[in-house]
């Protein structure tokens, strides 16, 4: 009986216009964020002026390109309007992956959840067929259109919705966040200044009520706007709390990425007449009813395609889980941490000095972390061991051309998390220097001595 439902399942199809609206209001959006990225200066100030950058494990071959990294940007910008207007399609999309991908490795200082989620879609892009309808390829050549295609290609994009809204809420269950409303308690009162709800954000009932509707949001929302009686007040709940967010929290084009790519769960019809008032508004005359031409594909490539899509759901479902395999607190120790969909979870901050020592002389040095670093690579870094090890070890290099002998190099860092006071964070004892920065666990971060219970 399953087998059965799960073929029927996969070979039923859908009509492609949410794909191709979908596809359009994210290369949009994309080219949006490019642009705003270097019309505020951010490339000069993050991949430009700093001495130094964090980069991934396995990814350190990533680097800025020099004065090349503004071709890198238009490069992206470029690939995302093809990919809107639906030129070149396929080669649009693997550019928009990979030219958004290395800008995002460049530097782990920068990482978002919603650029791992721009990039996530960008792959997925790649194998859906979101070019057939409504593009530029699809009116050079007419033998590409179509208008139904297999129904599982436009529920890949919701099962990504799905993903990152349930994870995100599992991420809320924990203490910090449901039982001491932590660390909204501490960020909203800072927006009391605004205008009409300024006055209740430091009421601690509403950082109560913030942190428990966030969660009950998150869990929920894929399943009401799946439905078909619940999706427009589901929807409407989607702008009000996105809209909030971007106003009450710095986290650039989330909000506007999220609102966006809900509109995936509206039904095909909805969808179809977007594209004809679209079609209305550039003043081109609409096309003339056309019969049904579905896309199949043969065995092999459907095959192929479905366990591409198998194994990136899979890697999907687990990769947040990751952090089990560490024996300390999360939170604290960031283990596990990125890649899993936990949104706006922490307040922490750090300080941290580091001293190099000549192991001949045994003369140490203080080091000026401003003279390195720019000022968000320095918050960054302060309160993530991974970047600690990793800065360290340009401090080692860098004193040893300096003249330095074998230096060692230690670090005094403090970090306080969700409004606890400051505690010690790295065992000053231990020369970072000739710490690896792999992905085992840390046992040189000291203990956390207080209990975050929940997922």
């Amino acid at each position: 009986m399953l087998s059965s439902s799960l073929q029927r399942y996969f070979s039923s199809l859908t009509p492609v216009a949410p794909l191709a609206t979908f596809r359009l209001a994210f290369g949009l959006l994309v080219l949006a964020s490019v642009v705003r990225f270097w019309a505020k200066g951010w490339i000069a100030e993050l991949y430009l002026r700093p001495k130094f950058f964090f980069s991934y494990y396995g990814f350190e071959w990533v680097r800025p390109l020099g004065m090349y990294t503004y071709g890198l940007f238009v490069v992206c910008g470029l690939c995302a309007l093809l990919v809107a207007v639906g030129y070149w399609y396929r080669t649009a999309s693997i550019g928009l992956f990979l030219s958004f991908t290395y800008i995002e490795l460049m530097d782990k200082s920068t990482y978002l959840n919603h650029y791992y989620f721009v990039s996530l879609v960008a792959l997925l892009l790649i194998m859906l067929p979101a070019g057939r309808y409504f593009s530029f390829d699809a009116h050079r050549h007419p033998q590409r259109w179509r208008n139904e295609v297999p129904r599982w290609t436009v529920d890949a994009l919701r099962l990504l919705m799905g993903i990152v809204y349930c994870y995100a809420g599992l991420a809320k269950l924990n203490s910090d966040w449901l039982v001491h409303a932590m660390p909204l308690r501490i960020w909203l009162p800072a927006k009391n200044d605004l205008p009409l709800i300024g006055p209740l954000l430091g009421q601690l009932w509403v950082a109560y009520a913030f942190s428990w509707f966030g969660a009950l949001y998150d869990l929920t929302i894929p399943y009401f706007l799946l439905n078909r009686r619940t999706r427009p007040l589901a929807y409407v709940t989607v702008v009000v709390f996105h809209v909030l967010t971007a106003i009450l929290f710095p986290i650039g084009m989330f909000p506007y990425v999220m609102m966006v790519a809900a509109l995936i769960f509206f039904p095909a019809e909805w969808h179809e007449r977007v594209l004809k008032r679209l079609q209305g508004l550039l003043r081109r005359d609409s096309a003339p009813q056309r019969p049904v031409v579905p896309l199949h594909y043969n065995p092999v490539q459907r095959q192929l395609l479905l366990g591409a899509l198998g194994v990136f759901f899979l890697v999907q479902l687990l990769l947040p889980f990751r952090y089990l395999l560490y024996p300390h607190e999360l939170f604290w120790t960031e283990e596990g941490y990125r890649f899993s969909w936990r949104v706006m979870l922490m307040e922490k901050m750090g300080q941290v000095q580091f001293r190099v020592v000549d192991s001949q002389t045994k003369r140490a040095l203080l080091v000026n972390n401003y003279e390195h670093l720019s000022v968000l690579q320095e918050k960054m870094m302060s309160t993530q061991p991974d970047m600690i090890v990793q800065f360290a070890h340009y401090l080692r290099d860098y004193y040893a051309r300096q003249g330095v002998y074998a230096p060692q190099v230690y670090a005094d860092a403090y970090v306080s998390l969700n409004g606890r006071l400051g505690k010690a964070f790295i065992d000053p004892s231990v020369n970072l220097a000739r710490i690896h920065d792999d992905l085992r666990a840390k046992p040189w971060i000291l203990p956390f001595d207080d209990e975050i219970t929940g997922l």
